[in-house]
């Protein structure tokens, strides 16, 4: 949707759902995004609204008893969705990698770090086991780890979270992918190793890797993102440059959770949130899912489906029947 872009991921028209006896759950409805070459593009809502599901669901891995329903995902113009099995084993990893919520769970508990980072290598590459043991030792040093030799040798228990996060990024690097999916990369880490994770994701984008980041927290998207797409009870809810968005929020949910972040000498008592709580992700109705804590609901919004991405700016989207309203400057 941006204009002047240059996409090396596009998914259209996602639809996921998990479905559990008699529910049906619909994580991720009628999703479409880009995501461009060298940029980071911020995915945010939040818990619940079907940002991991979206992650998954690009690399064809969203596990039992979730299912794609509808959609493609184009890498390169090839559907990642009508892939084979040999096909999508080739593309995880080499072209697109993803990292997880949980970094410790994400890596093999019976395997010294060094051994699954080299087993990605050989199993992937010509290599032999002693060319891909240095490479694992210099992804590992590339990561910032001090003994890279020690750490190799160690098992995910004996990391701590900064730690295995940064084992985590370098495994998903070990093939040189285009794109990484980053889920909540900063996630139960102290400020001081968020940062430094953060500053790792910059070092990657500079090199060329273009990354999808998804989180809960806007003020990661303020430092990290060249543009983001807000996500509420599946569906993109704004989607714009950054700037943009937190200049000119349109949607009423986008400005809620703006509105809540604290502020530098701001008073505790005087922060907003958003009222109310989040969709029964089954039942959701076929009006807008913010109806029931919108501040600036209409009566159209209780009768209409649910709205359509509009574009109200020069790259910058909403799907609201009553966006925000922000007046142009007086000129002098």
């Amino acid at each position: 949707m941006a204009s002047g872009s240059d996409p090396i991921l596009r998914i259209e028209g996602m639809r996921t759902a998990y479905h559990d006896r008699t529910v049906i759950t619909k994580a991720v409805d009628n999703v479409t995004l880009q995501l461009n070459r060298g940029e980071i593009l911020g995915i945010v809502g939040e818990s619940g609204c079907g940002k991991s599901t979206l992650g998954l669901s690009i690399l064809n891995l969203v596990p039992h008893p979730g299912y794609i329903d509808d959609g493609a995902v184009f890498y390169n113009d090839r559907n990642v969705l009508k892939m084979s099995e040999h096909e999508l084993r080739d593309l995880r990893g080499r072209d697109i990698a993803m990292i997880f919520q949980d970094p410790v769970a994400g890596l093999n508990p019976t395997l010294s770090i060094g051994d699954q980072v080299q087993e990605i290598i050989t199993a992937h590459t010509g290599a032999s086991r002693r060319e891909a043991r240095t490479r694992a030792i210099e992804l590992l040093a590339s990561m910032g780890l001090s003994d890279p030799e020690r750490i190799a040798g160690r098992y995910p228990y004996q990391l701590s979270g900064g730690m295995a996060q940064r084992v985590m990024i370098a495994t998903a690097m070990a093939l040189k992918p285009s794109i990484l999916i980053a889920d909540e990369p900063t996630s139960a880490l102290d400020m001081t190793v968020q940062a430094q994770i953060l500053e790792e994701l910059r070092r990657l984008r500079n090199q060329g890797v273009s990354i999808l980041l998804i989180t809960h927290d806007f003020g990661v998207i303020a430092q990290m993102a060249d543009r983001v797409a807000v996500m509420y009870a599946g569906r993109i809810a704004e989607q714009g440059l950054t700037d943009d968005i937190f200049a000119r929020p349109q949607h009423p949910y986008t400005a809620a959770l703006l509105a809540s972040l604290p502020r530098l000498y701001e008073d505790v008592e005087t922060l907003h949130q958003v009222q109310g709580r989040p969709p029964d992700m089954s039942k959701l109705p076929d009006q807008c899912a913010f109806v029931p804590r919108c501040t600036k609901v209409r009566s159209d919004c209780r009768v209409l489906d649910s709205p359509a991405l509009e574009e109200v700016e020069p790259g910058h989207w909403v799907a609201c029947f009553n966006p925000v309203y922000h007046p142009e400057p007086d000129e002098d």
